[in-house]
Order: structure tokens, then sequence, then C-alpha cells
């Protein structure tokens, strides 16, 4: 009574689920694996951000990629601000994650260590974009004469890692993306790879506005995903074997239901004769 499975539509079918259910499987570990990347990753922030914080020079040089390792160590940073060749980062949003505006980077010119004179770029905090996009924003000043800046180290921002496109043509001394390598062209001198995202010390009046450390506490839906697909692919060949005892179930049905029909006796034909007069 099995062998309806080799019926066109039960090939078919057959087929589909096995191939659904190794799809499935990958699938699963696919959402599990970024599950394990989000867990690491959110243990090496928590480390980072709580380990003693290092002087900048101890973890980048001038046109150095900084490590991933690296990301979000606190480090210091001593020297004068090179308020002439800020610039504001467009498209930024601020703490609520929500309000459009600009992130101010000014350049920090180091005045000891092994690569004094060397510069670092600060980004100082998100501020509101205001209604002319063409022309350079209000930015709150930068303190004068020699500071100490304590923040996150940050690895160079590209297209490709950020997702953003670096717009070419955008109105003087405002980029896209914050890039070490970019703004070593423009200033016409050494710049450490990466960036600080300042910490401390708090702006007066909270402008520009601190970037909130990163989020690393929440793990993500990866391990609910996965844990669901890994379900999906055990339910296909369970829905598969319900599926046959069902249409062998029918398929059993219809035929005793025909052997019936066929072993009734006939009625006789002079009654049936009479009952027609």
């Amino acid at each position: 009574m099995y062998r309806f499975l080799l019926s066109r539509q039960w090939v078919i079918l057959t087929l589909v689920g096995l191939v659904l259910i190794p799809v499935m499987i990958k699938l699963g570990f696919w959402q599990y694996h970024r599950h394990e990347h989000r867990v690491a990753q959110n243990q090496l922030i928590a480390d980072n951000l709580h380990a003693a914080p290092v002087p900048v020079t101890d973890l980048t040089a001038p046109g150095r990629t900084l490590p991933r390792d690296d990301m979000w160590r606190r480090v210091t940073a001593s020297g004068t601000y090179d308020t002439r060749h800020e610039v504001v980062v467009r498209q930024r949003t601020a703490a609520d994650e929500k309000t459009i505006g600009y992130y101010v980077l000014t350049p920090l010119v180091l005045d000891q260590g092994p690569r004094k004179g060397t510069t670092v770029l600060v980004n100082r905090g998100w501020i509101a974009a205001g209604d002319d996009l063409t022309r350079f924003p209000d930015v709150p000043a930068a303190p004068k004469g020699r500071v100490t800046v304590t923040g996150r180290m940050m690895a160079d921002e590209t297209t490709e890692g950020s997702g953003i496109k670096d717009k070419r043509g955008l109105p003087d001394r405002q980029v896209m993306l914050i890039n070490s390598e970019r703004q070593a062209e423009a200033l016409h001198r050494p710049v450490l790879g990466g960036y600080i995202e300042q910490t401390a010390p708090e702006p007066p009046g909270g402008t520009p506005e601190l970037v909130p450390e990163p989020d690393h506490d929440s793990i993500g839906p990866h391990m609910a995903y996965a844990v669901q697909w890994w379900l999906f692919a055990a339910a296909v060949p369970v829905g598969w074997f319900v599926l046959v005892r069902r249409e062998r179930k029918d398929r059993l049905a219809a035929a005793e239901s025909a052997d019936s029909a066929e072993s009734a006796p006939a009625e006789p034909l002079s009654r049936t004769v009479a009952s027609t007069e």
C-alpha cells in the first residue's frame, strides 16, 4: 500500500523535503554563529571598556589599521586642539538614535611621548544639524591650551565596514566618514590610525553630546532564530510521515469501500421488474 510513494506527486514532495532539511539546518547554524559572534563581541566591549586607560600611542601609529581586539579600548591623549582643521561628520544620530545631526571631529596635536607632534582625531560628540546643511554649523568651541582627553579607541570608518557612502562634493569642512588616512591627506601631516571617541572630560553645557558607549548587554534574537530553523528542519520528516500515514489510510478506506460495493448481492431481476409495473 505504499506504492503511491512512487507517484510523481509524492516523489516531488519527498525531494522538496530532502532539500529543505539541510537548508534549514544550515540556516540554523548561520544564526547560531551570529549569536556566538555577538556574545564574543559583547565580552570584548565589556573587557575593553573596563580596562585601565593607556596612552593612545600604545595602540596605534600613523597608517596603522586598528586591530579588532583593540576596539573600544580606553585611551588617553594630551595635546592642543587644531580647531582650524576641525570638520563635522554628516548624518549621525544622537543618543536617542532618532535625531540626525553631526559628529564634531577635531584634530589633537600630541605634545608628549614618542609620537610628539603627531595628530590624533578626536570625536568630541554630537550636535544638531540646524536648518542650513550647506554651511559649516555652529560648533561648540574646543578647549584652548593643553588638554587631556580620555575616550574609546575606534577603527577608521570605511564604506565597506559601515555601509555609509563616501560622497564627494560636500560643503567645506564636512565629511561622511571618520578616516585618518583621508584627514592625513587634508592636513598634510601624519595622523594616528583610527580615532578617539571622547568620554571625558564632559563638555560645558553637555554640548557636543558625548557618544554613549555601545550596547554590550543585548545578545539579540539570533539564538531564537537558530532554534526555530532547527525545529522547522525536524518538522519536515514528521510532517512527511503524517502525510504518508494519512494517504495510506485514505487509500485503504477507498479500497475497502470498493470491495464492499463489488461483493454486495445483486437484487433479483423479477423483483425489479415487478416494482416497475
